[in-house]
């Protein structure tokens, strides 16, 4: 019976065996050590000890918060659906056009004084970065609702 009870002090007092002493020094550089040790030119922190309580999981509303009854909720679900998936649809025409775009796309064609033909390399380069970055950009707008779609509760 005896050997219950030291052990249950024993098990009361680790805790507070496991607090440590910290002290934090800064060098001539601005550098910042901490360490259980004293440390030359350092000082000790006093340090607050942490919560042990585990806040609650989820806080509940308010009384007057208003509620939105089922039917509501999934009217509301719904309409979001139909947005997205509008959206949806119209990123991937534009998507379609925007690859059409870079496909046809082709240098500009002139005549010199010299009645040669050049081509303005520069500026081709220029309207195909743009067009590859118009790609890009109705690329991830279509990853990023088709991601907002999946999120959807499935009803």
């Amino acid at each position: 019976m005896k050997l219950e009870y030291v052990l249950m002090y024993m098990l009361l007092a680790c805790p507070v065996l496991a607090q440590a002493e910290i002290y934090k020094a800064i060098d001539a550089d601005g550098h910042v050590t901490y360490s259980s040790a004293p440390i030359k030119g350092g000082k000790k922190l006093n340090l607050e000890p942490l919560p042990t309580m585990v806040p609650p999981a989820k806080a509940k509303s308010p009384e007057e918060f208003p509620r939105v009854n089922r039917e509501t909720q999934k009217n509301r679900d719904d309409m979001r659906r139909k947005i997205l998936q509008d959206e949806l649809d119209a990123e991937e025409k534009l998507l379609a056009e925007a690859r059409q775009n870079l496909k046809e796309a082709s240098p500009e064609v002139f005549t010199g004084q010299d009645g040669k033909t050049y081509r303005n390399v520069e500026r081709y380069e220029a309207k195909i970065k743009l067009l590859d970055e118009e790609v890009e950009l109705h690329e991830q707008n279509i990853v990023a609702l088709k991601t907002e779609l999946s999120k959807l509760k499935q009803q």
